[in-house]
């Protein structure tokens, strides 16, 4: 990466990955998340499929015009075996197919593999975060579980959304509001459990400074959305507080994948193992600037 100057060994944020690419994680999740919540809902809501479909097509369209060459894009195909790009983009064509056919007579078999795809996507997509080993707050391996249940929760609000609008009867039942705390309390659960990841395993300093401002607004929100989602499983014929816990489940989990790919993308920065010395004399202990 491109250093400013020779004196700055301490990490500093990455600038390649901007909010083109948290767009593919905003929308790919989301479109992902969609997809599975459709699997559960009613057969009033077919528009499910085609929603998600177009969540995950910009996602896609936000990688291509995040490419330097965007006409190369092809050549993320080449590696299935071992990128998880290349695999995410191997199942984004079969994933849309599957999203467009809920419109067909078989509803439910297009809806299981809709789902059956979305899961391999979402998972591909987190694994895609996890793969940047140059990045702390990335390369953790609880970073996983934490995409996985965001995307699920984003869905899930989003799917809540479109069943108040064109099916409010599908959305005026007790399990709608629990299933849906359910997801933001255990997006609750991976936050704090990233959080406590990091620390304990250690990162720069910037990036625990960020981290601290930061989860307190995601946890908030989620605890908002979750109090407003129980709200509704006690009273379900209101509408207002499971559109309310809707909205905030898809603005906190948006809000926190950009933060996560933007603002908490500080490198390891360099390392320096021993002092060197001139000519003979014992080396002195390393240094690790920003840590």
């Amino acid at each position: 990466m491109y250093v400013p100057n020779s004196s700055r060994v301490a990490p500093w944020r990455q600038t390649y990955w901007d909010w083109r690419a948290a767009g593919n994680f905003i929308f790919g999740g989301a479109g992902s998340g969609v997809l599975i919540y459709a699997a559960t809902a009613p057969e009033a809501m077919p528009i499910l499929g085609p929603i998600g479909a177009v969540l995950v097509l910009c996602g896609l369209l936000c990688v291509w015009f995040e490419i330097g060459r965007p006409w190369r894009a092809l050549n993320v195909l080449r590696r299935p075996g071992t990128s998880w790009m290349s695999r995410e983009a191997w199942i984004a064509p079969w994933l849309l197919a599957a999203a467009v056919l809920e419109f067909s007579p078989w509803l439910a078999w297009s809806r299981i593999a809709a789902a059956v795809l979305a899961i391999a996507y979402l998972y591909s997509q987190a694994r895609i975060l996890n793969a940047g080993r140059a990045i702390p707050a990335w390369r953790h391996p609880r970073t996983v579980p934490l995409m996985i249940e965001s995307g699920l929760a984003e869905g899930a609000g989003i799917g809540v959304l479109v069943g108040c609008l064109s099916a409010p009867a599908s959305v005026a039942q007790s399990w709608v509001g629990w299933s849906l705390a359910g997801l933001l309390l255990l997006r609750m659960t991976a936050v704090v459990w990233y959080r406590a990841g990091l620390r304990r395993d250690g990162a720069p300093q910037n990036l625990l400074r960020d981290l601290s401002r930061c989860v307190p607004r995601l946890l908030t929100l989620d605890a908002c959305a979750t109090a407003a989602a129980l709200a509704h499983a006690a009273w379900p014929r209101s509408a207002l507080s499971i559109e309310t816990a809707a909205v905030l489940a898809v603005v906190a989990g948006w809000w926190w994948k950009h933060t996560i790919v933007v603002r908490l993308s500080y490198n390891q920065g360099f390392t320096l193992p021993m002092t060197p010395v001139r000519g003979a004399g014992v080396t002195g202990p390393g240094s690790r600037p920003g840590w």
